[in-house]
């Protein structure tokens, strides 16, 4: 008796403990997107600080931010295709070993072509690194948890908005842009002392191979799950990328004004990737449509209310609250469509993400070009989340049938053994 007690309180002792213990692991994989997200749009920031840095025009050093998208397109699939068969959490630490090496490169730059290169490589490990850190917060919690784990990982690249970006924005606007790539090298080394200490040894997949990996290319599902998030997401930067015009021009209120719209734009993705991962778990299908419809709507009221000044405030949380629920249920469902091909599927999201990026902004420049005013990418937004909806039920629809096909496999091989 004394030792089923004893074994049941060791039992209770060993539960909080455990849990401590993901708790921690979870936090050292959301710092890594902390300095991933930093570094990601503090050049939008620090923009004119660098092209004088480097002598260029503010438009041709708006070319930094392509490149490092670019560089989040391309990594993304290479990193995954080469790391699959790694040790993940190996994987991790070499993932922001490179990434630190990139930013104190871009630091170091000293004409507009180093920049560039040092932007495009330090985008590579981006991808690869949410992909992987997502796996290893799935594989650390129960089935019924996997979808808050995997945005909590997330939820680093959201509060990067709200502290990390305006803190290096500041630090390189006193300091010299330079100083808030320092930061974010430092960043990076802080996420690594993290993840050995708390991250508990992961195995990469020991069957992987390269060709493995490539057939998630062959997956219908994998294609119409990325168009989703190319399409869908890319209503959201139609509006983000051009809010300060809107803001100031349309909606009459004076610059000051702002910072504060940015901070509404940060708190959303804050709030809608801690809703995400509770909307996960009761549903990838149903939060995918929630997702993608509520932002067709929210991005149809920034539309009506851009005049109102103020009264689109709220607006401008909804816009991201709502797209943060997309983003975290597309790395799920991409990782479940994946099949075998789990590093790939896991990392190729925010290529999709990054693509939509380049989407958006481009159609709202073109409308803006054409005249039709600084409200016209509102409704662009519009058109590609309502795009985004049908890829979207599309993408429901074939995952469903899929299920239905995998669930009738074992009741026929078990009516061919009774036979």
């Amino acid at each position: 008796m004394s030792t089923v007690t004893t074994a049941a309180h060791q039992a209770a002792d060993d539960a909080p403990r455990s849990s401590r213990r993901v708790t921690l692991a979870v936090l050292a994989l959301a710092m890594g997107g902390f300095a991933i997200g930093t570094t990601e749009f503090v050049t939008m920031g620090l923009i004119r600080e660098m092209a004088d840095g480097v002598g260029v025009s503010i438009p041709s050093a708006g070319h930094v931010i392509s490149a490092y998208a670019v560089g989040v397109v391309v990594g993304a699939p290479v990193l995954a295709y080469f790391g699959a068969r790694w040790p993940r959490r190996a994987l991790l630490v070499v993932l922001m070993l490179v990434f630190a090496l990139f930013n104190v490169a871009t630091a170091l730059a000293t004409s507009f072509e180093m920049l560039v290169v040092a932007r495009f490589l330090d985008g590579l490990p981006h991808g690869a690194y949410f992909g992987v850190a997502s796996l290893v917060a799935a594989s650390l919690v129960p089935e019924g948890r996997k979808g808050r784990a995997v945005a909590a990982v997330m939820l680093g690249l959201s509060v990067a908005n709200v502290v990390g970006v305006p803190a290096a924005t500041w630090l390189g606007q006193h300091l010299g842009w330079r100083a808030a790539y320092w930061a974010v090298a430092l960043l990076s080394l802080l996420t690594v002392a993290l993840i050995v200490a708390c991250v508990p040894s992961c195995p990469g997949d020991a069957e992987a191979t390269g060709r493995r990996e490539l057939a998630a290319f062959a997956n219908p599902r994998v294609w119409v799950t990325l168009l989703a998030g190319a399409i869908g997401f890319g209503g959201m930067f139609a509006v983000f990328s051009y809010v300060a015009p809107t803001v100031t021009r349309v909606g009459g209120l004076g610059d000051g004004a702002v910072p504060v719209f940015l901070l509404a734009f940060g708190l959303g993705m804050v709030a809608g990737t801690w809703a995400a991962g509770r909307l996960a778990d009761w549903s990838v299908s149903h939060s995918l449509v929630i997702g993608a419809f509520g932002m067709g709507l929210a991005l149809l009221a920034f539309w009506l209310l851009s005049p109102t000044g103020w009264g689109l405030l709220p607006v401008a949380f909804t816009v991201t609250t709502l797209g943060s629920v997309l983003v975290v249920n597309l790395q799920l469902r991409l990782m479940d469509v994946a099949g075998d091909a789990q590093t790939l599927g896991a990392a190729l999201n925010h290529a999709s993400l990054n693509v939509a990026n380049a989407l958006g902004a481009w159609l709202g420049g073109l409308v803006i070009a054409a005249g039709a005013g600084y409200r016209a990418p509102a409704l662009v937004g519009v058109g590609l989340s309502v795009a985004g909806v049908l890829v979207v039920l599309v993408a429901n629809r074939m995952q469903a049938a899929h299920a239905a096909r995998t669930a009738q496999r074992p009741a026929a091989h078990s009516s061919a053994v009774t036979s």
